[in-house]
């Protein structure tokens, strides 16, 4: 997804501002979170119980007209009881056709990624981020401060997580505008230049609030994770 010069840029990036502080900061490009295998057949669902009525009632006025102007003798009346079963034959048929043809349609990777909602990305994305976050933290103690830049790149989403100690002395500023960085970069194709900003702007926090504390311990590598 980057080229080496592109993640040497991030490393340096993170080794320049890991000087300033005794934080650490971690960066994951994901291509993707989630396969959202059940997009095509929420779809499909949705399509096959609202279409189907629609159609019904496109049609209902020639219906009601025709139960106007029909004399209803036990020969109309078993005519009717067929009809209403065809009908009825009919209506679990096109719902049948339309559950398979949109799943179908919405099955295909770039169909199902415009088609999946966006709370549905950014929940993938953000128990993703979170997991990362966990497993990272495990390597350090619950004292050192430690950041986590997370982008998935398909779903146009990003996530910044922070350990509870820098949340609490930082706010949310530096955060949402290291995300608006991430974000920009990937819009504009560049997500390497994202990264490299949102990294001055974490730093910059960083070293406000935990200076160094001696020589950097460097728990965590500085290079990027592309997953």
């Amino acid at each position: 997804m980057l080229n080496q010069a592109d993640k040497a840029r991030i490393s340096a990036a993170i080794t320049e501002v890991e000087s300033l502080t005794s934080g650490e900061i971690f960066c994951v490009l994901a291509k993707d979170v989630s396969r959202y295998r059940e997009v095509p057949l929420m779809w499909a669902a949705v399509a096959a119980f609202v279409v189907p009525p629609l159609l019904v009632m496109a049609g209902l006025h020639r219906l009601a007209l025709a139960s106007i102007f029909t004399s209803w003798t036990d020969d109309s009346a078993r005519a009717m009881e067929g009809l209403i079963l065809r009908a009825l034959s009919t209506f679990e048929l096109i719902q049948a056709g339309i559950f398979l043809i949109v799943a179908l349609i919405v099955a295909l990777p770039k169909v199902r990624r415009v088609m999946t909602p966006g709370f549905l990305k950014s929940y993938r994305v953000r128990q993703s981020a979170r997991r990362h976050f966990v497993a990272v933290g495990a390597r350090l103690s619950h004292a050192e401060p430690h950041i986590l830049i997370y982008a998935s790149l398909s779903d146009r989403r990003v996530e910044l997580v922070a350990h509870d100690n820098i949340h609490k002395a930082v706010g949310e500023g530096p955060w949402n505008n290291s995300v608006a960085a991430v974000v920009e970069g990937m819009k504009a194709g560049k997500p390497a230049d994202g990264f490299v900003k949102a990294i001055g702007i974490c730093g910059t926090a960083l070293a406000q609030h935990f200076p160094p504390d001696g020589a950097p311990k460097n728990r965590l590598p500085n290079t990027l994770l592309e997953t």
